[in-house]
């Protein structure tokens, strides 16, 4: 295997001759170039593609192009030479100057004869008239030395002398073999071609030929399985870096299909770079195989310093310490991402150091519990200081991509800490300058996510749906797997609340599917699924299968890496829990939440949401009145937060208080202020349960007026309109018992207006959807 030139490279480079032989029709001409560019250009055309499978095109092509002359075919059969005989293809053109390389010798002339192509320099013109050669026809399309082709020619010569006698031996037969599936092709074409004519030596009939050829050939022309593959070391180079930068980039593994086609090239290679153990640790670190992704690191990095310096060691420590924490390990992962930190300052690697203390400030922020002793000990100092470091130091050294990701986190921070949405928002802006001016748009992603969060906790559920849908239509193809996945199941989440469950789920179905061969992705993925299922499952009352789903999601709940999926489960859990009955469990259930929550300092958000859990345990126990002070502080808490899609059901959680009190008219006050903000949240149990307040408060108003008045009739005609529009809410999201307890409070109010037939209407309506829900469940 050479290093450079391949039989492929040859076939370029003939390509590249005709060319300029003027041999392309001006039609053609486009076409002809954009193939041999895409071979010898490195170009993100291919990968900034809307569907995932295409971002691999680029390494299909180029294992494509080195294992079949199949590719020249494709793009020349279609056109007409536009010399030689009329009526021949490009294609024939083609083939007819790769047949006529027909002997070792000619090999050599053809990248002796290449400098041809090549603009001559003055010393060369100087010294062609001192030796009476004319110069080049002014008129000959000539190459200029620095273009990619010319570069490419030059190379293609420079690397051809350095090639010993048997390495240029195997590349003439690599290249007879490349070429050999054209010849019934050619034959038909060129009636003197000859079975022994790629070879001019073997077509002279002395009568020796044929034991020329098996002792010079052996068995070369038959197909043979055990034959290598004509691939030089710099297309398994190029390869290697290709699909380090798509994983890394992407986060997806690599496609089977391109990964067996890689293997193969691989084994025909008697030398393997050591980039492909950085491959195979970065393709079993995706696939979640801790042990082997642990040995092709070291085996990387062991490689790295015996044939460099230990300026790597920092990287290696860096790359141990990732790979510890995403498998779990977290006081391995913390260990060594401080001693790279320390090599990094010894060694003065700026770029490493920024990098490792943004690791552990976000490390820090995901896992408290661990890096408590260590904030104790001032080593990472409090977040505030941590972020105002990183973006001073990513300012002065250039670090965009850190400069910007920080500006992110200290957005994060402010509204996970309840402080002020316009500094957040002042944050998230010079970020967006950042990415905008620098053009990073794998950034795009992180920003984004930012941005939905933001106008969730503002309850615009209209802007955040928005920013999803203009995320996944324009921004996602830069992104990696993890931002997409995030935002398509924020996305499922939003139309789950609005009971579309099937339409959530098939979003996430249409995720693409080797993206989902990635281990982190397709937990996170398969976990999703399974909540949106299980909020299904508790709304139709299918609490066997809303069980059997918790239980296999707890039994994984200390593996999430994600807190936003342990926060959802275990309100399901309590909601699962209510609906059973076992109010103690869920009581006990939530105060362990609370106590986990206040150790650990958490988003404000999560304790505002157990607050109102709290609040509505009491409720359901019948004391509504002992959670007033728990409703009131989240109440405070929500409001000074601006956490909009929580101070409404805070307020309606005071409003039912209040109606228990006596005090409806506050109530309904208090209810009809919240409810058309509610409404923006586009959360249908949430806004039904206002509803449903709403018509308790007048249905108590109506208790208070007299008998048969104007006044009571207007406040049950009022509480009964509340009452059918919670019902609706409750219909949309399918909530079987919830839809029931409205009809039941329907039939209530028709039979206190003395109007019997309706009350009868709302009887058989409760019964009926009892009944269907029975059959529902009915395996």
């Amino acid at each position: 295997m050479s290093r450079f030139i391949n039989p492929a490279k040859i076939g370029l480079l003939a390509l590249i001759e005709l060319y300029l032989n003027k041999t392309v029709p001006t039609a053609s001409i486009v076409d002809v170039l954009s193939f041999v560019t895409s071979h010898l250009i490195d170009s993100d055309s291919l990968t900034s593609s809307p569907d995932p499978e295409s971002r691999w095109k680029r390494a299909e092509k180029t294992v494509s192009l080195v294992i079949s002359i199949a590719d020249f075919e494709r793009v020349l059969a279609p056109h007409t030479a536009a010399s030689g005989i009329p009526g021949r293809s490009l294609w024939y053109a083609f083939l007819d100057r790769l047949w006529k390389i027909d002997s070792l010798d000619a090999l050599h002339d053809f990248f002796i004869n290449s400098s041809d192509l090549l603009v001559k320099t003055k010393d060369q013109l100087r010294r062609d008239a001192e030796l009476g050669i004319p110069p080049p026809d002014p008129d000959a399309v000539l190459l200029a030395r620095n273009s990619p082709f010319g570069a490419f020619v030059r190379r293609c010569q420079l690397e051809f002398t350095r090639l010993r006698f048997s390495d240029v031996s195997e590349l003439w037969k690599d290249f007879i073999k490349y070429r050999q599936t054209t010849a019934v092709y050619y034959r038909k074409k060129t009636p003197s071609f000859q079975r022994l004519s790629f070879d001019y030596v073997l077509a002279s009939e002395h009568g020796w030929e044929e034991t020329v050829t098996s002792v010079a050939y052996g068995d070369m022309l038959r197909d043979d399985p055990n034959s290598t593959l004509p691939v030089s070391t710099d297309d398994i180079e190029k390869l290697l870096e290709f699909q380090i930068d798509q994983m890394q980039k992407y986060g997806t593994r690599i496609p089977l299909e391109i990964q067996h086609q890689f293997h193969d090239l691989l084994n025909d290679s008697f030398m393997v770079p050591s980039l492909s153990h950085y491959l195979s640790y970065l393709d079993a670190w995706r696939a979640g195989d801790y042990s082997t992704s642990f040995d092709y690191l070291h085996r990387y990095f062991d490689y790295t310093m015996q044939n460099k310096d230990r300026s790597f060691y920092q990287y290696a420590l860096m790359n141990l310490a990732v790979l510890q924490a995403d498998f779990g390990c977290y006081k391995e992962a913390i260990a060594a991402m401080l001693e790279t930190v320390s090599t990094a300052r010894e060694n003065r690697d700026m770029t490493c150091l920024n990098f490792a203390l943004n690791w552990l400030f976000h490390f820090g922020r995901a896992h408290p519990e661990v890096t408590k002793e260590l904030e104790s000990n001032s080593m990472l100092g409090t977040g505030k200081e941590s972020l105002a470091y990183l973006r001073s130091r990513a300012k002065e050294t250039g670090m965009w991509i850190l400069w910007s990701s920080a500006l992110m986190s200290e957005a994060k921070t402010g509204l996970s800490n309840g402080e002020s949405v316009a500094t957040a928002i002042e944050h998230l802006v010079r970020s967006s300058q950042i990415l905008i001016e620098r053009n990073m748009k794998s950034m795009v992603g992180s920003q984004l996510s930012i941005n939905i969060a933001l106008w969730d906790r503002l309850g615009i559920a209209y802007l955040s749906s928005t920013t999803c849908e203009v995320f996944i239509r324009c921004h996602a193809r830069h992104s990696t797997i993890d931002d997409e996945l995030k935002v398509t199941s924020r996305q499922a989440s939003m139309l789950a609340l609005k009971g579309r469950y099937d339409e959530g789920l098939e979003l996430l179905e249409n995720l693409d599917a080797n993206s989902l061969r990635t281990w982190k992705p397709s937990q996170y993925w398969y976990k999703f699924r399974g909540i949106i299922k299980l909020r299904r499952d508790i709304h139709r009352n299918n609490l066997d299968g809303a069980e059997l789903l918790l239980s296999q999601l707890l039994q994984s709940k200390n593996e999430d890496l994600e807190p936003d999926l342990d926060v959802i489960t275990d309100t399901l859990h309590v909601d699962c829990l209510i609906r059973r009955g076992k109010l103690d469990e869920a009581f006990a259930k939530v105060e362990r939440m609370v106590s986990e929550l206040r150790d650990e300092n958490k988003d404000v958000a999560l304790r505002v949401r157990l607050l109102l859990l709290k609040a509505e345990l009491l409720s359901q126990c019948g004391r509504p009145q002992k959670g007033f002070t728990i409703a009131v502080r989240a109440a405070n808490v929500a409001w000074r937060a601006r956490l909009l899609p929580y101070l409404w059901p805070a307020i309606g959680a005071i409003a039912n208080i209040l109606s228990s009190l006596g005090e409806f008219e506050p109530a309904i006050q208090l209810l009809n202020a919240v409810l058309p903000r509610s409404l923006e949240c586009e959360n249908s149990a949430m806004t039904a349960k206002l509803y449903s307040y709403l018509g308790d408060a007048n249905m108590g108003m109506a208790g208070k007026m007299p008998p048969k008045s104007n006044k009571r009739r207007e406040f049950m005609t009022k509480a009964l309109e509340a009452i059918e529009k919670s019902f609706n809410h409750y219909s949309s999201i399918e909530d079987i018992n919830k839809q029931c307890e409205m009809m039941a409070k329907k039939a209530t109010i028709m039979k206190v207006s003395g109007d019997n037939v309706l009350a009868n209407d709302a009887a058989a309506a409760y019964l009926a959807i009892r009944r269907d829900a029975a059959a529902q469940a009915r395996p």
